[in-house]
Protein backbone atom coordinates (compact mmCIF):
# COMPACT_ATOMS: atom_id res chain seq x y z
CA UNK A 1 0.00 0.00 0.00
CA UNK A 2 1.25 3.54 -1.24
CA UNK A 3 1.39 5.29 2.34
CA UNK A 4 0.85 8.73 2.16
CA UNK A 5 0.56 11.86 4.77
CA UNK A 6 -0.30 14.22 1.61
CA UNK A 7 -3.36 15.83 4.17
CA UNK A 8 -1.02 16.88 7.03
CA UNK A 9 1.26 20.17 6.65
CA UNK A 10 3.51 18.45 9.93
CA UNK A 11 3.52 14.69 10.56
CA UNK A 12 6.44 12.75 12.36
CA UNK A 13 8.32 12.20 8.87
CA UNK A 14 8.67 16.01 8.16
CA UNK A 15 9.65 16.35 11.91
CA UNK A 16 12.31 13.64 11.84
CA UNK A 17 13.79 14.98 8.73
CA UNK A 18 13.94 18.74 9.63
CA UNK A 19 15.96 17.58 12.95
CA UNK A 20 18.07 15.31 10.66
CA UNK A 21 19.11 18.29 8.53
CA UNK A 22 19.19 20.72 11.67
CA UNK A 23 21.63 18.44 13.01
CA UNK A 24 23.36 17.96 9.34
CA UNK A 25 24.07 21.46 9.19
CA UNK A 26 24.96 22.16 12.37
CA UNK A 27 27.99 19.97 12.03
CA UNK A 28 28.70 20.93 8.46
CA UNK A 29 29.56 24.73 9.24
CA UNK A 30 30.29 23.34 12.73
CA UNK A 31 34.46 23.61 11.10
CA UNK A 32 33.88 26.78 9.44
CA UNK A 33 33.18 28.35 12.50
CA UNK A 34 35.61 26.74 14.75
CA UNK A 35 38.25 27.03 12.26
CA UNK A 36 40.25 29.37 13.34
CA UNK A 37 40.06 28.39 17.14
CA UNK A 38 41.02 24.51 16.40
CA UNK A 39 43.65 25.32 14.15
CA UNK A 40 45.46 27.66 16.25
CA UNK A 41 45.45 25.29 19.20
CA UNK A 42 46.78 22.39 16.80
CA UNK A 43 49.74 24.17 14.90
CA UNK A 44 50.98 26.54 17.83
CA UNK A 45 53.45 29.11 16.92
CA UNK A 46 53.09 28.22 13.24
CA UNK A 47 49.19 29.41 13.36
CA UNK A 48 49.88 32.16 11.16
CA UNK A 49 47.24 33.80 9.26
CA UNK A 50 48.34 32.26 5.84
CA UNK A 51 48.62 28.94 7.25
CA UNK A 52 45.47 29.27 8.47
CA UNK A 53 44.04 30.06 5.44
CA UNK A 54 45.26 27.30 4.03
CA UNK A 55 45.18 24.62 5.78
CA UNK A 56 41.82 25.84 6.60
CA UNK A 57 40.39 25.09 3.02
CA UNK A 58 42.33 22.09 2.49
CA UNK A 59 40.38 20.86 5.93
CA UNK A 60 37.34 21.89 4.20
CA UNK A 61 38.52 20.42 0.75
CA UNK A 62 38.45 16.61 2.75
CA UNK A 63 35.44 17.35 4.09
CA UNK A 64 34.13 18.02 1.06
CA UNK A 65 35.58 15.58 -0.41
CA UNK A 66 33.91 12.80 1.91
CA UNK A 67 30.48 14.37 0.81
CA UNK A 68 31.27 13.84 -2.52
CA UNK A 69 31.87 10.41 -2.38
CA UNK A 70 29.66 9.62 0.12
CA UNK A 71 26.83 11.52 -1.96
CA UNK A 72 27.08 8.48 -4.48
CA UNK A 73 27.35 5.65 -1.73
CA UNK A 74 23.83 7.37 0.15
CA UNK A 75 21.99 7.98 -2.79
CA UNK A 76 23.00 4.89 -4.34
CA UNK A 77 21.78 2.81 -1.33
CA UNK A 78 18.66 4.29 -0.98
CA UNK A 79 17.16 3.74 -3.95
CA UNK A 80 18.56 0.08 -3.51
CA UNK A 81 17.40 -0.68 0.09
CA UNK A 82 15.49 2.39 0.85
CA UNK A 83 15.35 5.64 2.20
CA UNK A 84 15.32 4.58 5.92
CA UNK A 85 18.76 3.07 6.03
CA UNK A 86 20.22 5.78 4.62
CA UNK A 87 18.31 8.29 7.67
CA UNK A 88 20.10 5.79 10.33
CA UNK A 89 23.45 4.97 9.02
CA UNK A 90 24.31 8.11 7.71
CA UNK A 91 23.48 10.24 11.52
CA UNK A 92 25.69 6.95 12.93
CA UNK A 93 28.39 7.80 10.92
CA UNK A 94 29.17 11.47 11.03
CA UNK A 95 27.48 11.63 14.90
CA UNK A 96 30.71 9.36 16.31
CA UNK A 97 32.87 11.05 13.31
CA UNK A 98 32.21 14.81 15.06
CA UNK A 99 32.28 13.63 18.41
CA UNK A 100 36.33 11.71 17.84
CA UNK A 101 36.74 15.22 15.96
CA UNK A 102 36.52 16.68 19.18
CA UNK A 103 40.05 14.68 20.57
CA UNK A 104 42.44 15.44 17.41
CA UNK A 105 45.91 16.76 18.00
CA UNK A 106 47.46 16.59 14.61
CA UNK A 107 45.89 18.23 11.30
CA UNK A 108 46.07 14.38 10.00
CA UNK A 109 43.29 12.67 12.09
CA UNK A 110 41.52 15.96 11.63
CA UNK A 111 41.92 15.89 7.72
CA UNK A 112 40.44 11.85 8.31
CA UNK A 113 37.36 12.73 10.58
CA UNK A 114 36.25 15.75 8.43
CA UNK A 115 36.37 13.33 5.49
CA UNK A 116 34.61 10.56 7.24
CA UNK A 117 32.26 13.49 9.24
CA UNK A 118 31.53 14.43 5.49
CA UNK A 119 30.92 11.16 3.94
CA UNK A 120 28.56 10.57 6.64
CA UNK A 121 26.83 13.98 6.57
CA UNK A 122 25.70 13.15 2.65
CA UNK A 123 23.35 10.72 2.89
CA UNK A 124 20.61 12.99 5.36
CA UNK A 125 19.46 15.95 3.76
CA UNK A 126 18.60 13.46 -0.02
CA UNK A 127 16.90 10.91 1.87
CA UNK A 128 15.11 12.90 3.96
CA UNK A 129 14.09 15.20 1.51
CA UNK A 130 13.25 12.42 -0.87
CA UNK A 131 10.98 10.31 1.92
CA UNK A 132 8.94 13.42 2.28
CA UNK A 133 8.69 13.87 -1.50
CA UNK A 134 6.85 10.64 -1.88
CA UNK A 135 4.89 11.00 1.32
CA UNK A 136 2.94 13.56 0.20
CA UNK A 137 0.47 14.91 -2.73
CA UNK A 138 2.10 17.29 -5.00
CA UNK A 139 0.40 20.25 -4.03
CA UNK A 140 1.89 20.00 -0.66
CA UNK A 141 5.08 18.59 -0.98
CA UNK A 142 7.04 21.60 -1.84
CA UNK A 143 5.49 22.87 1.93
CA UNK A 144 7.15 19.56 3.32
CA UNK A 145 10.30 20.33 2.26
CA UNK A 146 10.52 23.74 2.81
CA UNK A 147 10.13 23.44 6.70
CA UNK A 148 12.71 20.25 6.28
CA UNK A 149 15.16 23.31 4.95
CA UNK A 150 13.99 26.48 7.25
CA UNK A 151 14.40 23.70 10.00
CA UNK A 152 17.28 22.47 9.02
CA UNK A 153 19.46 25.61 8.11
CA UNK A 154 18.42 27.07 11.51
CA UNK A 155 21.15 24.73 12.74
CA UNK A 156 24.15 26.71 11.41
CA UNK A 157 22.42 29.82 13.46
CA UNK A 158 22.95 27.85 16.26
CA UNK A 159 26.47 26.64 15.39
CA UNK A 160 26.87 29.95 15.14
CA UNK A 161 26.24 30.83 18.19
CA UNK A 162 27.76 28.23 19.77
CA UNK A 163 31.02 28.94 18.56
CA UNK A 164 30.67 32.12 20.41
CA UNK A 165 29.52 31.35 23.53
CA UNK A 166 31.41 27.86 23.91
CA UNK A 167 34.77 28.56 24.78
CA UNK A 168 36.21 25.18 24.05
CA UNK A 169 35.93 24.42 20.32
CA UNK A 170 36.25 20.62 21.38
CA UNK A 171 33.11 21.14 23.35
CA UNK A 172 31.18 22.19 19.38
CA UNK A 173 31.80 19.27 18.43
CA UNK A 174 30.99 17.03 21.17
CA UNK A 175 27.49 18.82 21.60
CA UNK A 176 27.07 18.40 17.62
CA UNK A 177 27.70 14.38 17.65
CA UNK A 178 25.72 13.72 20.60
CA UNK A 179 22.29 15.53 19.07
CA UNK A 180 23.39 13.28 16.07
CA UNK A 181 22.85 10.30 18.56
CA UNK A 182 19.87 11.68 20.23
CA UNK A 183 18.14 11.70 17.06
CA UNK A 184 18.33 8.08 16.17
CA UNK A 185 15.91 7.23 18.50
CA UNK A 186 13.76 9.94 17.41
CA UNK A 187 13.66 8.03 13.66
CA UNK A 188 11.93 4.67 15.70
CA UNK A 189 8.75 4.30 14.23
CA UNK A 190 9.49 6.55 10.30
CA UNK A 191 7.74 3.75 8.25
CA UNK A 192 9.34 3.51 4.20
CA UNK A 193 7.99 5.14 1.26
CA UNK A 194 4.76 3.31 -0.23
CA UNK A 195 6.29 4.48 -3.80
CA UNK A 196 9.62 2.39 -3.11
CA UNK A 197 7.70 -0.27 -1.38
CA UNK A 198 6.15 -0.86 -4.52
CA UNK A 199 9.13 -0.65 -6.18
CA UNK A 200 11.04 -3.51 -4.31
CA UNK A 201 8.57 -5.68 -5.73
CA UNK A 202 9.53 -4.84 -9.43
CA UNK A 203 12.27 -6.28 -11.35
CA UNK A 204 12.88 -2.42 -12.42
CA UNK A 205 16.84 -1.47 -11.78
CA UNK A 206 17.68 1.11 -9.06
CA UNK A 207 20.48 3.44 -8.06
CA UNK A 208 21.95 2.87 -10.97
CA UNK A 209 23.82 6.30 -11.26
CA UNK A 210 25.01 6.07 -14.76
CA UNK A 211 20.84 6.06 -15.37
CA UNK A 212 21.08 9.91 -15.10
CA UNK A 213 23.40 10.40 -18.10
CA UNK A 214 21.48 7.63 -20.17
CA UNK A 215 20.42 10.72 -22.50
CA UNK A 216 20.87 13.89 -23.08
CA UNK A 217 17.78 15.13 -21.45
CA UNK A 218 18.10 13.72 -18.30
CA UNK A 219 21.78 14.53 -18.15
CA UNK A 220 21.12 18.22 -18.65
CA UNK A 221 18.54 18.34 -16.39
CA UNK A 222 20.97 16.90 -13.68
CA UNK A 223 23.63 19.30 -14.06
CA UNK A 224 21.55 22.06 -14.78
CA UNK A 225 19.89 21.61 -11.17
CA UNK A 226 23.49 21.05 -9.83
CA UNK A 227 24.71 24.25 -11.33
CA UNK A 228 21.59 26.34 -9.75
CA UNK A 229 22.62 25.61 -6.50
CA UNK A 230 26.42 26.36 -6.90
CA UNK A 231 26.15 29.83 -6.08
CA UNK A 232 24.53 29.32 -2.36
CA UNK A 233 28.14 27.50 -1.80
CA UNK A 234 30.60 30.26 -3.31
CA UNK A 235 28.84 32.96 -0.82
CA UNK A 236 29.21 30.30 2.01
CA UNK A 237 32.54 28.40 1.38
CA UNK A 238 34.20 31.69 -0.34
CA UNK A 239 33.09 34.83 0.73
CA UNK A 240 31.41 34.17 4.50
CA UNK A 241 34.00 31.60 5.67
CA UNK A 242 37.38 33.00 4.20
CA UNK A 243 35.53 36.97 4.78
CA UNK A 244 38.42 37.31 7.11
CA UNK A 245 41.18 36.95 4.82
CA UNK A 246 39.06 38.76 1.97
CA UNK A 247 38.77 42.04 4.03
CA UNK A 248 42.85 42.10 5.17
CA UNK A 249 43.22 41.73 0.87
CA UNK A 250 40.80 45.16 0.81
CA UNK A 251 43.05 46.75 3.02
CA UNK A 252 40.36 47.02 5.57
CA UNK A 253 41.58 47.36 9.21
CA UNK A 254 38.55 49.53 11.40
CA UNK A 255 36.84 46.06 11.74
CA UNK A 256 37.75 42.46 11.36
CA UNK A 257 34.56 40.20 9.76
CA UNK A 258 34.74 37.38 12.43
CA UNK A 259 34.02 34.01 10.87
CA UNK A 260 31.67 31.95 13.64
CA UNK A 261 29.01 35.61 13.70
CA UNK A 262 29.36 35.56 9.65
CA UNK A 263 27.81 32.17 9.85
CA UNK A 264 25.03 33.03 12.40
CA UNK A 265 23.88 35.79 10.33
CA UNK A 266 24.20 34.56 6.88
CA UNK A 267 21.81 31.10 7.49
CA UNK A 268 19.28 33.03 9.98
CA UNK A 269 18.82 34.95 6.51
CA UNK A 270 18.91 31.54 5.11
CA UNK A 271 16.53 30.18 6.98
CA UNK A 272 14.00 33.21 6.47
CA UNK A 273 15.08 33.01 3.07
CA UNK A 274 14.03 29.04 2.59
CA UNK A 275 10.37 30.10 4.33
CA UNK A 276 9.99 33.04 1.26
CA UNK A 277 11.34 30.90 -1.44
CA UNK A 278 9.07 27.79 -0.39
CA UNK A 279 5.92 30.30 0.00
CA UNK A 280 6.79 32.18 -3.29
CA UNK A 281 7.24 28.89 -5.37
CA UNK A 282 3.51 27.75 -4.05
CA UNK A 283 1.97 31.03 -4.90
CA UNK A 284 3.78 31.22 -8.17
CA UNK A 285 2.76 27.30 -8.55
CA UNK A 286 6.29 27.59 -10.39
CA UNK A 287 9.72 25.89 -8.84
CA UNK A 288 11.69 27.66 -11.83
CA UNK A 289 10.11 31.23 -11.34
CA UNK A 290 10.90 31.48 -7.53
CA UNK A 291 14.63 29.67 -8.14
CA UNK A 292 14.91 32.83 -10.82
CA UNK A 293 13.91 35.23 -8.40
CA UNK A 294 16.25 34.27 -5.98
CA UNK A 295 19.28 34.24 -7.96
CA UNK A 296 18.71 37.56 -8.86
CA UNK A 297 18.77 39.17 -5.33
CA UNK A 298 21.82 36.29 -4.89
CA UNK A 299 23.64 38.55 -7.70
CA UNK A 300 22.42 41.88 -6.44
CA UNK A 301 23.74 40.76 -2.58
CA UNK A 302 27.48 39.76 -3.87
CA UNK A 303 27.11 43.04 -5.38
CA UNK A 304 26.79 44.40 -2.00
CA UNK A 305 29.01 42.50 -0.14
CA UNK A 306 32.14 43.99 -2.04
CA UNK A 307 30.61 47.43 -2.44
CA UNK A 308 29.15 48.35 0.89
CA UNK A 309 30.12 45.56 3.47
CA UNK A 310 33.52 47.26 3.78
CA UNK A 311 31.86 50.67 5.51
CA UNK A 312 31.28 49.04 9.02
CA UNK A 313 31.02 45.87 11.08
CA UNK A 314 26.75 47.01 11.21
CA UNK A 315 26.76 47.23 7.15
CA UNK A 316 28.86 44.24 6.95
CA UNK A 317 26.32 41.81 9.32
CA UNK A 318 23.62 43.47 7.45
CA UNK A 319 24.50 42.45 4.00
CA UNK A 320 25.82 39.10 5.76
CA UNK A 321 22.31 38.82 6.28
CA UNK A 322 20.83 39.99 3.38
CA UNK A 323 22.97 37.50 1.11
CA UNK A 324 21.70 34.70 3.83
CA UNK A 325 18.33 35.37 2.28
CA UNK A 326 18.88 35.89 -1.34
CA UNK A 327 20.55 32.61 -1.26
CA UNK A 328 17.77 30.96 0.58
CA UNK A 329 16.45 28.96 -2.36
CA UNK A 330 17.29 25.97 -1.13
CA UNK A 331 14.52 24.52 -0.23
CA UNK A 332 13.14 24.96 -3.73
CA UNK A 333 16.28 23.23 -5.11
CA UNK A 334 15.53 20.76 -3.29
CA UNK A 335 12.19 20.21 -4.41
CA UNK A 336 13.37 20.64 -7.94
CA UNK A 337 16.13 18.02 -7.52
CA UNK A 338 13.61 15.07 -6.29
CA UNK A 339 10.67 15.97 -8.08
CA UNK A 340 12.80 15.54 -11.86
CA UNK A 341 13.55 12.12 -11.48
CA UNK A 342 11.47 8.56 -11.56
CA UNK A 343 11.48 6.63 -7.70
CA UNK A 344 14.10 4.34 -9.20
CA UNK A 345 16.60 6.62 -9.25
CA UNK A 346 15.17 9.69 -7.38
CA UNK A 347 17.29 8.80 -4.02
CA UNK A 348 20.69 8.83 -6.18
CA UNK A 349 19.54 12.04 -7.68
CA UNK A 350 18.27 14.10 -4.59
CA UNK A 351 21.36 12.93 -2.33
CA UNK A 352 24.13 13.21 -4.99
CA UNK A 353 22.83 16.70 -6.33
CA UNK A 354 23.18 18.53 -2.90
CA UNK A 355 26.60 17.00 -2.13
CA UNK A 356 27.76 18.18 -5.68
CA UNK A 357 26.84 21.23 -4.92
CA UNK A 358 28.91 21.36 -1.28
CA UNK A 359 31.67 19.28 -2.91
CA UNK A 360 31.78 22.05 -5.47
CA UNK A 361 33.63 24.43 -3.03
CA UNK A 362 36.56 22.10 -3.92
CA UNK A 363 36.58 23.87 -7.57
CA UNK A 364 35.33 27.54 -6.37
CA UNK A 365 38.57 27.00 -3.85
CA UNK A 366 40.90 25.40 -6.49
CA UNK A 367 39.30 28.48 -8.82
CA UNK A 368 40.11 30.76 -6.06
CA UNK A 369 43.72 30.47 -5.12
CA UNK A 370 44.57 29.95 -8.60
CA UNK A 371 43.27 33.99 -9.23
CA UNK A 372 45.33 34.91 -6.08
CA UNK A 373 48.19 33.70 -7.68
CA UNK A 374 47.87 34.98 -11.06
CA UNK A 375 46.65 38.06 -10.15
CA UNK A 376 48.94 41.47 -9.51
CA UNK A 377 49.43 41.45 -5.41
CA UNK A 378 48.36 44.46 -3.28
CA UNK A 379 51.44 45.15 -0.96
CA UNK A 380 52.97 41.54 -1.30
CA UNK A 381 49.52 40.30 -0.06
CA UNK A 382 47.34 37.87 -1.98
CA UNK A 383 44.16 40.44 -4.23
CA UNK A 384 41.83 37.90 -2.54
CA UNK A 385 39.29 40.23 -3.23
CA UNK A 386 39.60 40.38 -7.50
CA UNK A 387 39.94 36.67 -7.16
CA UNK A 388 36.85 36.18 -5.08
CA UNK A 389 34.69 38.29 -7.44
CA UNK A 390 36.41 36.64 -10.42
CA UNK A 391 34.87 32.95 -9.61
CA UNK A 392 31.57 34.94 -8.47
CA UNK A 393 30.95 35.85 -12.27
CA UNK A 394 31.76 32.52 -13.39
CA UNK A 395 29.42 31.15 -11.10
CA UNK A 396 26.96 33.21 -11.93
CA UNK A 397 27.14 32.50 -15.54
CA UNK A 398 26.73 29.11 -15.25
CA UNK A 399 23.86 29.63 -12.85
CA UNK A 400 21.87 31.39 -15.52
CA UNK A 401 22.32 29.20 -18.39
CA UNK A 402 21.17 26.24 -16.20
CA UNK A 403 18.47 27.65 -15.24
CA UNK A 404 17.58 28.64 -18.96
CA UNK A 405 17.97 24.97 -19.32
CA UNK A 406 15.69 23.49 -16.67
CA UNK A 407 12.56 22.27 -16.53
CA UNK A 408 9.45 22.98 -14.19
CA UNK A 409 8.39 20.54 -11.90
CA UNK A 410 5.76 21.90 -9.86
CA UNK A 411 3.10 19.98 -10.81
CA UNK A 412 4.72 16.91 -11.99
CA UNK A 413 3.43 13.36 -10.35
CA UNK A 414 5.86 11.75 -8.79
CA UNK A 415 4.68 8.15 -8.95
CA UNK A 416 7.03 6.75 -12.38
CA UNK A 417 9.98 5.24 -13.00
CA UNK A 418 12.81 6.31 -15.50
Amino acid sequence: MNKTLSGAPLNKIIIVAALGYFVDIYDLVLFSVERKDSLTEILGSAATNENLKNIGMNLLNWQMGGMLLGGLFWGILGDKKGRLSVLFGSILMYSLANIANGFVTTIGWYAALRFISGFGLAGELGAGITLVSETMSKEKRGIGTMIVATVGVFGAVVAGFMGDVITDWRWSFFIGGGMGLILLVLRVGIFESGMFESLRKSEISRGNFLNLFSNRNRAGQYLSIIMIAVPVWYVMGILITFAPEIFVSMGITHFKPDAGKSIMYAYLGITLGDVASGVISQLLKSRKKALAIFMILTAISVFSYFKYAIISEVYYYVIVSLIGFATGYWAVFMSTAAELFGTNIRATATTTAPNFVRGSVIFLSFLFRYFENILDKQDGKPNSQMAAIIVGIIVTILATLAWLNLKETFHKDLNYTE
